[in-house]
């Protein structure tokens, strides 16, 4: 009998190690998670995230009992947890799936020994990305720091097409010994006025399948050209359950590339040979979109990487340089970028968003990022703890390449001296501004001209739209190409 210890797996299909668990003993597996305090009480954990584990926890469940399972629930030290309950239950060892945090590692490091001392023999499979953090290399033998050689490598890397035994292949799960008991899965803990998405395998699987659909007018077929519209639902959504292994990136991944063949395949028949059904943008679009996509999850991968091999990027800049910037860091200033207050409502309807949602447009986000750092000139670490204190999709990797990148900063970042324009970005990416009416109802009444720069309107244009600026909605805090020569002149001080 062995134990699968669940981690950022929360899934039955492509499970690596869950199903070398089950073909080494014969379905003599236990399936268990360990409530690990040190991450739930942590000060970057978010109630959201926390929702959305409890949520796919349920679900994980449901699928187990369905097969005459059960999931086992243990809370505290997971060494502790694991070697108490495997010989509560006779079990003779621990399989997971790995985890590359700095964290992660360090703590699967020490159960993995204490479970060795205690007799049981531990194995951990590869997980959480399609190619592992270090295999990857230039031609130096070093680790990749910019993202194109990188995804060339990548690239090359999965054509060799990822099969793990999908979950009709899984051998049948034995009854769980009722010697191994299990605390009770709470539900999960209510998020009054947060509209979130469902956590678990069920409701991942069911948004994938959406978003690879040939027929979805908003899906992977048309995300090349509407990835960065901010009204439109034209994102997957799919980074809460990829972060949670709810989905499995190569799941993913075997998706979009299986859409992406397809549509090259079709592109390349005579007219009038193919039985595909069409879609109304073309074809060589359509593959073109879906390798985007793939880029995207690439990226992904790419600051798994970099988290990996260089661990104190946690800490601070990627560039050490960097980290004498002399930010300004005026708390009242954050506070009202945290609150969507700053008066530009392309910034505003974002922050606003966040706190609906839980979740942000990757567009936003980037918007949002360079607004707190090279407008209000405070420290990017800032933002990048509220991000993982609000999101439900947070994954350290991500979160910190994301904010490094925006603050030019990081490995690979845009160069420091591009600033985002508020108001060029709101006309450019939200151009009738249906995305900022959408989270500042304050502005619905305000004529599309306006409504990126509402200071601007004259007072009868302010009074016909039923609001005045400074009262109903803030005038701008900072004035965007002042505060964007004093960034350049901070960052210049370092360089």
């Amino acid at each position: 009998m062995l134990l699968h210890w669940f981690r950022r797996d929360l899934r039955l299909r492509d499970n690596p190690a869950l199903g070398s668990a089950l073909r080494e003993s014969g379905g003599q597996v236990i399936p268990v998670f360990v409530l690990d305090d040190t991450i739930l009480s942590s000060l970057r954990m978010s109630p959201a995230r926390v929702r959305f584990l409890f949520e796919a926890l349920h679900d994980l469940d449901a699928q187990l009992r369905a097969r005459g399972s059960r999931l086992i629930i243990r809370r505290g030290d997971p060494a502790a947890e694991l070697r108490a309950l495997a010989e509560r239950c006779g079990a003779s060892g621990v399989r997971f799936n790995r985890d590359y945090t700095p964290y992660a590692c360090r703590r699967d490091e020490q159960v993995s020994a204490a479970l060795r001392a205690a007799g049981l023999s531990v194995a951990a499979s590869h997980d959480t990305t399609a190619v592992p953090p270090g295999a990857l290399r230039t031609a130096n033998g070093q680790p990749y720091t910019v993202f194109t050689p990188y995804f060339r490598a990548w690239r090359a890397a999965i054509e060799q097409e990822h099969t793990p035994p999908p979950e009709s292949d899984l051998p049948p799960f034995a009854s769980v010994p009722e010697a191994a008991r299990s605390l009770p899965l709470s539900e999960p803990p209510a998020l009054p006025g947060v509209e979130l998405p469902r956590g678990g395998e069920t409701a991942g699987l069911d948004r994938l399948r959406a978003f690879l659909d040939p027929a979805n007018p908003h899906g992977i077929g048309s995300y090349g050209a509407e990835r960065d519209v901010l009204a439109l639902p034209s994102t997957s959504r799919l980074s809460p359950y990829i972060h949670f292994g709810c989905v499995a990136m190569v799941t993913a991944l075997r998706g979009a590339l299986d859409v992406a063949r397809a549509w090259r395949s079709e592109a390349s028949d005579p007219p009038g040979r193919s039985s595909r059904p069409r879609h109304n943008s073309p074809i060589s679009d359509r593959h073109a979109s879906a390798e985007k996509w793939i880029a995207e999850l690439a990226w992904r991968e790419f600051y798994v990487q970099i988290l990996f091999h260089f661990p104190y990027v946690l800490r601070g800049a990627f560039r050490p340089a960097y980290d004498q910037l002399a930010w300004e860091n005026d708390s009242a200033l954050f506070a009202a970028w945290r609150a969507g207050r700053t008066g530009y409502p392309i910034v505003d309807a974002a922050m606003r968003q966040l706190e609906a949602e839980a979740w942000m447009h990757n567009r936003a986000r980037m918007i949002a990022a360079s607004f707190l750092v090279k407008d209000l000139l405070i420290d990017w670490r800032w933002g990048e703890r509220h991000f993982l204190q609000k999101l439900v999709d947070a994954d350290h990797a991500a979160n910190n390449g994301g904010w490094q990148w925006v603050a030019g900063t990081g490995t690979d970042a845009q160069p420091f001296f591009r600033v985002f324009n508020p108001v060029s970005q709101g006309k450019k990416f939200d151009p009738q501004g249906a995305y900022v009416r959408r989270y500042l109802p304050e502005l619905a009444n305000v004529p599309d001209e306006y409504i990126h720069e509402p200071w601007a309107m004259p007072a009868e244009v302010q009074r016909r739209a039923g609001i005045r600026i400074g009262r109903h909605y803030p005038a701008p805090i900072v004035d965007h190409d002042v505060q964007r020569a004093r960034a350049l002149a901070l960052y210049r001080a370092v360089r």
